[in-house]
């Protein structure tokens, strides 16, 4: 599917002001150029366009609100000063498995002054000699290269996504589970202490009634001390039987 088709398509007929992410992975750009976006996205913040077949972002449309941008496994290897023109304000920029070879081609992001992650992996940037060096004194804005600071910690943002995704698949769900069981436990040792106090009550009844109530009967203290009055008039009448 071309790119134009797929962008019409994924606006399913709102308006392009209203839309703020904007992915056409996989859609084809017939001349290696951008097509279907226009100024009216001035909403967009996210826009994906990972194997698009770009050669060039010459048409790339005014975008100033646009904070990541996804051109991954393209064929760009230059006319990335149009980033700093149409999208001033790009805080990630990721042109992973593109045709960037040399640090002249890298040059032009230093005017995107927001620009704090920085993504060329497999492209043949990485294998000059001191790489990640060289990209972090020519772009001093830059934090993370590939993912990665300048001494190797990674980025934040996807240890964030791990910490909140161990939340809510360890944590969150055990208290909860936790609290279910204390009150199930609540309650059944409740409905325990009242069956068994009846279940007391009834035996010792009954036991008393068969004359035997002094022997096994676990009452309290007051109940035991009325327990021979009343089996007394069971035994009298059990000898007027005889």
């Amino acid at each position: 599917m071309d790119m134009k088709k797929r962008i019409t398509l994924e606006l399913r007929s709102r308006n392009p002001a209203e839309i703020a992410e904007l992915v056409v992975d996989n859609s084809r750009s017939a001349d290696g150029e951008v097509e279907g976006l226009t100024d009216e996205f001035t909403e967009l913040e996210f826009l994906s366009m990972v194997n698009v077949g770009l050669s060039s972002l010459a048409k790339l449309p005014s975008l100033p609100k646009l904070r990541k941008l996804e051109l991954s496994d393209n064929n760009l290897s230059g006319s990335l000063e149009t980033l700093s023109e149409k999208c001033p304000n790009l805080t990630y920029l990721n042109l992973s498995g593109n045709k960037i070879k040399e640090l002249s081609n890298v040059e032009a992001l230093q005017n995107l002054k927001s620009l704090q992650s920085l993504d060329l992996f497999n492209c043949e940037i990485t294998s000059l000699e001191d790489y990640r060096e060289s990209v972090f004194e020519l772009l001093p804005q830059v934090t993370y290269l590939d993912g990665f600071d300048q001494e190797d910690n990674e980025a934040p943002d996807s240890e964030a996504e791990d910490e909140d995704e161990d939340g809510e698949d360890g944590a969150g769900p055990t208290g909860d589970y936790d609290d279910e069981d204390d009150e199930e436990e609540d309650e059944d040792g409740s409905e325990g202490g009242e069956v068994g106090l009846s279940f007391q009550v009834n035996r010792g009844n009954q036991v008393g009634n068969s004359g035997f109530g002094r022997q096994v009967k676990p009452q309290p203290a007051q109940t035991q001390v009325c327990v021979p009055s009343h089996n007394a008039p069971v035994l009298n009448q059990a000898e007027n039987r005889h």
